[in-house]
């Protein structure tokens, strides 16, 4: 028999469930005061660094126009790209490194979602209150008083998201040029867009979405599974301590004569999830480790004056009273390779030669004869001066007995400048052995011999 349609509609609407809004409860404890510190500093560290100086320019800034990179003293260019490749591969490993240690450490603790998020919960509770008053708040009917209040969180959330988003921008360009920018209203197209964009993206991600970038939009949600084993840190229910749940007064010291575990099911712990979860259920990739669950687990077994832990910070092996090996072999490999990572970064930037040079042979002649009888060959220097200092760069070139370079000015290259010069060597016919012959241009500045650079070419002659 054909369904009717209310039988189709109700099955398409089982297959949907409406995202409810998740008033997270308010809680204290060693993890929580541990969460606040690490969200005051790293928020305290993204909104402050942009302000520092290093060497009379910005102390991190990404200048996409002039293509320079500066960080902390250090200026990178376009050529380096090779780091930047490093240290995604240095964050993705070292991401694996702590999962497999310690469990979801960073969406609990660091990820910006988690971070701004918590901001933007600390605001709702100063405007709005603590859970109870949110939720009777969002229950009521619109009035004037609901308005308000409604009206003066969304206002600051705005303000903060707009900081954030000027704040953004000043990594990109100079914080300092981009205040006089914003106070007379003379931002260029790109900065205005992306001081909105991310300011939007703020607002929209950590005061309307929160949790939702966690369980649907978040990647590592779905493969952190095939990081964790029994030995993997992870927030967990004692079940065989907690079960069967009860509720009881808190003086009964018989509750186990009842056939009651330690749990006395007062969803504490749900009301301080701020994804929703139930942790009595298990381990759900929903989880972020935020330890919410564990502080006001605690805080409640103090209360009836049971034993501490029933919600804790464990592995799977101990939980099911099995030895647990924290230090593991995949953690010495992550380790291991993750040192030699750093060693190599840190071998190569700190060794790395500031100035480089390119040489390009004039492809449209092959060699040029002059009347007083030598072969001459063309070439174009590249030569980028990578030092913070301006340098006046002496050229030489070698490899051919009486071998002269002809250039036509002085080479003086300033902090970051990049100048195309067109030299030529000159050479005796006689002294040429073969039609090519490698030839050695070495760049040296004057006024610091270490800075120098050597570059191969070829120079050619016509046939003996």
């Amino acid at each position: 028999m054909k369904p009717s349609n209310t039988q189709t509609n109700e099955e398409s609407q089982s297959l949907y469930a409406k995202s409810k809004k998740i008033h997270p409860r308010i809680v204290f404890g060693f993890f929580s005061r541990l969460k606040a510190l690490s969200g005051v500093i790293l928020l305290g560290l993204y909104y402050i660094v942009p302000w520092l100086q290093w060497d009379n320019h910005q102390a991190i800034l990404f200048d996409l126009p002039a293509r320079k990179f500066y960080i902390l003293g250090i200026t990178f260019w376009p050529q380096d790209f090779i780091f930047l490749t490093f240290l995604l591969i240095v964050a993705g490993l070292t991401l694996f490194f702590f999962t497999t240690l310690a469990g979801r450490l960073w969406c609990g603790f660091a990820c910006p979602q988690t971070i701004w998020t918590d901001a933007f919960l600390w605001m709702e509770r100063l405007v709005e209150g603590d859970r109870p008053k949110q939720i009777k708040l969002d229950k009521a009917p619109m009035s004037f008083r609901k308005f308000r209040i409604k009206a003066t969180k969304h206002i600051l959330w705005i303000i903060f998201s707009l900081f954030t988003g000027f704040t953004f921008v000043g990594y990109f360009t100079p914080i300092r040029e981009l205040s006089e920018a914003v106070m007379t209203f003379n931002l260029s197209e790109a900065e205005t867009f992306w001081l909105f964009f991310y300011a939007f993206a703020t607002y929209g991600n950590a005061g309307w979405m929160r949790e939702q970038v966690c369980i649907y939009m978040c990647p590592y949600a779905r493969f952190q599974s095939a990081m964790f084993d029994k030995d993997t840190m992870i927030i967990a229910y004692d079940k065989k301590r907690g079960e069967p749940r009860g509720s009881r007064k808190r003086n009964n010291k018989e509750y186990k004569n009842s056939g009651l575990g330690d749990c006395i099911d007062c969803t504490m712990c749900v009301q301080v999830c701020p994804t929703g979860i139930d942790i009595r259920d298990g381990l759900q990739y929903q989880c972020i480790s935020c330890s919410a669950c564990v502080d006001v687990c605690d805080s409640i077994m103090d209360k009836m004056g049971y034993p501490r832990g029933l919600v804790r910070y464990t592995t799977e092996n101990r939980l099911n009273g099995k030895t647990t090996h924290i230090l593991r072999p995949r953690i010495f490999v992550y380790a291991g390779i993750l040192l030699a990572m750093f060693i190599t970064i840190g071998y190569t930037i700190g060794t790395r030669t500031l100035v480089e040079l390119d040489v390009i042979r004039d492809r449209n002649s092959l060699f040029i004869e002059t009347d007083d009888g030598l072969i001459e060959n063309v070439y174009s220097l590249r030569i980028i001066n990578i030092d913070n200092n301006p340098h006046i760069y002496e050229i030489t070139a070698s490899g051919i007995k009486g071998l002269q370079l002809i250039k036509d000015k002085e080479l003086q290259i300033g902090a970051g400048e990049v100048m195309t010069v067109p030299v030529r060597l000159a050479v005796d016919y006689e002294n040429l052995s073969q039609r090519s012959t490698p030839v050695t241009f070495t760049l040296t500045a004057k006024n610091n011999p270490e800075l120098t650079v050597t570059e191969e070419a070829r120079f050619l002659g016509p046939r003996r």
